[in-house]
């Protein structure tokens, strides 16, 4: 049996399309019409002060070179508000089938990231993991991975996604491996934890498995003593009571038997929320289904000139734009040949030229996630 994945062999080509734009192809083809035409990616036409940041550029930027067209993008990692996030101008054929693509790697992707950042923004100062994997399809899990390193997340789980990213997966033990040792056996699993694995794994041990959470955090520490790194509490959400409480009871617990050198990991159904609530009674978090299950961004793919006309379907605004981001932060949309605000920055810049990466255009997550954190602070994203 073979897995429901649609590959990359089908992507490039175009045939993961709808199947209007099949007959669309062939009804041009047929009619012999293949005019010159300006198509603009856009979520909201015009601002209105609800951010989001974008990624999935370098994903179109794959899917769209080596034709012959040119494309302008808002980098990865810039928020945006309003207006065009991509342009592209070529014969309609070129690019057609490759609509639904396009909006799929743009969508998702800006989703995942936009959740990703909320989590960062809420915990600026802890560590944040991300752990969603496992709440999607596993063809995706890069993805996800990518889209929370572009926002600023600290590591992730996924062991093929990081080899997909050139990047090292993280992660120390499940339940699973403290209910094989069984009840009562907690030390053993912990001990066994500690021998197997190589001196760079930080010892982190899990402690809510069989008992209450202070018992097993003192016992996970007389176990592993100095070698402990710290303890991750993940209590299901039906046994947790007053988690604050808790947290801050470890805590004292451990500063009082002299082991404020271990740091308390917490995990388990957080988002935004939960981190602004808990960022000052624990050093970390891993956060899975708020990143990995954000919605996609409802971006429309729309004609705006045919043969060097402005045109627009109804409800929709006709002509070539750009977008600007002010000093203040403010997101502004005009026509692109007309002059834009005082400062204001252009934020369209070539990408592919006749289907060529232009020189210069980094595409890297390192560069995606210092233009997040830079637009994050001038847009005081998530300080409502």
């Amino acid at each position: 049996m073979e897995f429901d994945i649609v590959g990359s062999d089908a992507i490039r080509e175009g045939s993961a399309t709808d199947a209007y734009f099949d007959r669309t192809a062939a009804t041009l083809r047929h009619a012999g019409r293949n005019p010159e035409v300006v198509a603009e990616v856009t979520a909201d036409q015009f601002p209105d002060g609800s951010y989001e940041l974008l990624a999935g550029i370098r994903d179109a930027a794959a899917l769209l070179s080596g034709r012959a067209l040119d494309v302008d993008a808002i980098p990865s990692g810039r928020l945006f508000d309003g207006g065009p996030v991509v342009r592209i101008e070529g014969e309609y054929l070129e690019f057609a089938r490759l609509e639904t693509s396009l909006l799929g790697f743009l969508s998702h992707g800006s989703g995942v990231a936009t959740a990703g950042l909320d989590v960062r923004r809420a915990a600026p100062d802890s560590v944040v993991l991300s752990f969603g994997a496992r709440h999607v399809h596993p063809s995706i899990a890069a993805m996800v991975e990518r889209g929370g390193l572009i926002a600023g997340v600290d590591g992730f789980s996924h062991v093929a996604g990081g080899e997909v990213l050139e990047r090292e997966a993280g992660g120390t033990m499940p339940h699973a491996l403290l209910l094989c040792f069984g009840r009562g056996n907690q030390e053993a699993a912990w001990r066994a934890f500690d021998e197997a694995v190589g001196p760079d794994v930080p010892r982190v041990a899990l402690c809510d498995t069989f008992s209450d959470e202070v018992d097993e955090v003192l016992r996970a520490a007389a176990t592993l003593g100095d070698r402990l790194d710290s303890v991750r509490l993940d209590t299901t959400g039906s046994r947790r009571g007053d988690f604050r409480h808790i947290l801050r009871e470890v805590r004292w617990t451990l500063d009082a038997r002299g082991r404020d050198d271990v740091d308390v990991f917490v995990s388990g159904g957080l988002g935004p929320t939960d981190l602004r609530e808990l960022r000052d009674v624990a050093d970390g978090f891993g956060v899975g289904g708020y990143v990995s299950n954000a919605d996609p961004v409802d971006f429309a793919l729309d004609i705006v000139a045919v043969d060097g006309e402005p045109v627009a379907k109804r409800g929709k605004l006709p002509g070539v734009k750009q977008a600007y981001r002010t000093p203040d932060g403010d997101h502004h949309v005009g026509l692109a040949d007309r002059t834009g605000p005082d400062d204001g920055e252009p934020l369209l810049r070539p990408l592919l030229r006749d289907g060529e990466l232009v020189d210069g255009v980094d595409l890297g997550i390192d560069a995606a996630a210092e233009r997040a954190a830079r637009d994050a602070a001038l847009c005081e994203y998530g300080t409502a």
